[in-house]
């Protein structure tokens, strides 16, 4: 399944991106055995199939010390734990507690510790998940801190996390990222965002949808309004529709093969869900971003690190080719390919680590192998190997990252590895 479409035309939450994923999966029970197993304080998370608005799927729960975040009546207000009054629509909407607290859907008559950016992440270095999946988690966490700090003015040091609801939402978050790093889909084309409308009311008072920090996160992305009232996106569904989103666009030509429904909680005029298509592209073609720039006053070491970086900031391919400029002075060519929804990224990148004054851009359109990683139980242990296939054409190549880490496990070089696999 080397192509998933998120379908947002209810937005996003955590919850309902997790209902949605645990679908696609063969055995949705074990992985959440897996996920109860990973050592989150006081987690437990349960799915249970439902329906809303004549759509069935499937409603995640996730219950923090025996406590469970409920969702609010229709039009219900209630005051936080800080006294700050705020509407919420899905099952559990912005669990940031912040200036305007992000928080619960129901009343809490005690107080709760909280949480800043720094204890989160020491509870996510210690969980026992896949480094890949512990960098995309600690990414999606540093989008929503930087998007708070913005929208409330302080420092991202400053910015804390309801103790129920930060465990919540790292639950979520953590549910997705394991389940994007299973479903390990190359292309993740995501629809336009439905956001809502009208407004939520907060300690500033009344707040036009979509929130000050949910905005900050959907830069970039399509979004677009309801025509009825609600709050349909939230920080933590906009901030993993941000990291994982390769693309934003309608539903790709693929050969469909699964497909989730994650459920919502509250009822709205159309069913309240999030849904998840995947399939298999074959070979085909795409259209990606090709930004260039030269350069004659850069080393090649500072023309290594800036690749680096590039790739970092989402880039699919960096590559560099001697030129010469006017006057015969020789230079670098910088090549950079990416996806539309990467090009700020890419292009602040570009500028912060290179020397050029300008930056030239073309959409150009590429015929390319579908392409899926699969898991190989191996002598040496669980090893990944990149396959790829289309135009009668097959190729399998083994993962350097575990390739390299098995050779220093074991003193051998890679072609010994390689040959022994």
């Amino acid at each position: 399944m080397d192509i998933l479409y998120l379908d947002c035309a209810m937005g996003a939450a955590g919850d309902m991106l997790t209902g949605a994923l645990l679908e696609l999966l063969p055995d949705p029970a074990a992985f959440l055995r897996r996920l109860n197993g990973l050592g989150l304080p006081g987690v437990r998370v349960t799915a249970a199939k439902g329906e809303n608005g004549g759509m069935a799927g499937t409603h995640v729960t996730v219950s923090v010390h025996g406590a469970v975040e409920e969702a609010a009546p229709a039009a219900h207000e209630h005051d936080h734990n800080h006294g700050h009054p705020h509407e919420h629509d899905h099952e559990h909407n912005h669990k940031l507690d912040h200036e305007h607290s992000h928080d619960h859907d129901h009343e809490h008559p005690h107080e709760h510790s909280h949480a800043t950016l720094a204890e989160i992440t020491a509870l996510v270095e210690a969980l026992a998940v896949p480094e890949a999946v512990r960098q995309r988690i600690l990414a999606v966490y540093g989008r929503i801190a930087q998007a708070e700090s913005e929208a409330h003015g302080v420092t991202v040091e400053q910015v804390h996390f309801h103790e129920v609801g930060a465990m919540d939402a790292l639950a979520d978050v953590t549910a997705v990222c394991l389940l994007m790093d299973a479903l390990a889909s190359a292309r993740v084309v995501v629809s336009p965002i439905c956001v809502g409308s009208g407004h939520v009311r907060c300690a500033h008072g009344l707040l036009p949808v979509p929130a000050p920090a949910t905005a900050r996160l959907l830069r970039g992305a399509p979004i677009y309004g309801s025509d009825f009232p609600g709050e349909l996106c939230t920080p933590t569904g906009a901030a993993l529709l941000m990291e994982f989103a390769t693309e934003f666009g309608p539903l790709p030509a693929m050969t469909l093969e699964a497909t989730g429904c994650g459920l919502g909680r509250k009822t709205f005029p159309r069913a309240n869900c999030l849904r998840a298509l995947a399939g298999g592209s074959g070979a085909g073609h795409d259209t990606v971003l090709e930004l260039t720039c030269t350069v004659d006053d850069m080393t090649g070491e500072e023309a290594a690190f800036a690749m680096e970086r590039l790739f970092d900031a989402g880039a699919l391919d960096v590559s560099t080719q001697a030129v010469g400029m006017k006057k015969s002075r020789p230079a670098t060519l910088l090549r950079v390919l990416c996806r539309a929804v990467q090009r700020e990224a890419v292009v602040a990148a570009l500028f912060r680590h290179t020397t050029t004054l300008g930056i030239r851009e073309q959409e150009t359109r590429r015929y390319v192998l579908s392409r899926r990683v699969e898991t190989v139980e191996t002598a040496f242990g669980p090893v990944r190997r990149k396959v790829s296939e289309g135009y009668g054409v097959v190729r399998a190549k083994w993962e350097y990252e575990d390739l390299a880490r098995i050779a220093r496990e074991t003193g051998r070089s890679l072609r010994e590895i390689e040959a022994a696999l």
